[in-house]
């Protein structure tokens, strides 16, 4: 469930970005009689900015969990037999939360109270239906993201299994997994001499 969230917090890295741009407010000045306005200042008027920030954290570490676990892969194998490559769903995900989320007020508290209230709800139903694959900023990253079919131990085949890889795969590829979640792995493809 925390990798979940992490992935749902990952996956809209992008907004966070965004929205900092947008709302971030840093006083500049290039005269000699400048001074610094003080943290408790800037912290004030960069209210959500800085838990743009603070989310943008929660991603990076996320991530970092996420390739470390990469690395971790099991030595568990299984034959594609049937594949379908379902990048769409990046492109759905970002054009369904991310852009219109981008286009709030946040002048208005009213605005971001309904924006908190939304990425909330949002978080809430992308890890209970176990979207959290359809992930923008792992495409950024070079991820696909796959529906197979695969023949696993003792001739056992499953269907309709989701595989993010950063390999291009293909039918009778043999790849190596692991779980993120029942139905939902992180696969990687067998090398021949392996």
């Amino acid at each position: 469930m925390i990798r979940k969230i992490g992935l749902f917090f990952l996956s809209l890295w992008l907004l966070f970005v965004l929205i900092i741009i947008i709302t971030a407010k840093i006083p500049i000045c290039f005269s000699k009689d400048c001074s610094f306005v003080g943290f408790s200042t800037l912290l004030k008027t960069n209210t959500i900015p800085a838990i743009c920030l603070l989310a943008l954290i929660i991603g990076c570490i996320s991530y970092s969990d996420f390739a470390f676990k990469m690395k971790g892969t099991p030595e568990l194998s299984f034959k594609i037999i049937a594949i379908e490559n379902i990048d769409y769903e990046h492109l759905t995900f970002l054009t369904t939360y991310i852009i219109p989320l981008v286009c709030f007020q946040f002048e208005n508290i009213r605005y971001v109270i309904v924006f908190f209230i939304l990425l909330l709800a949002i978080g809430s139903i992308y890890i209970r239906t176990d979207i959290f694959y359809a992930n923008p900023t792992l495409a950024i990253l070079q991820f696909k993201i796959y529906k197979v079919d695969g023949e696993f131990r003792n001739g056992e085949n499953r269907q309709n299994k989701i595989i993010i890889s950063r390999n291009k795969l293909t039918e009778n590829d043999r790849v190596k997994y692991f779980k993120l979640d029942e139905r939902i792995y992180y696969a990687y493809k067998v090398k021949q001499n392996e």
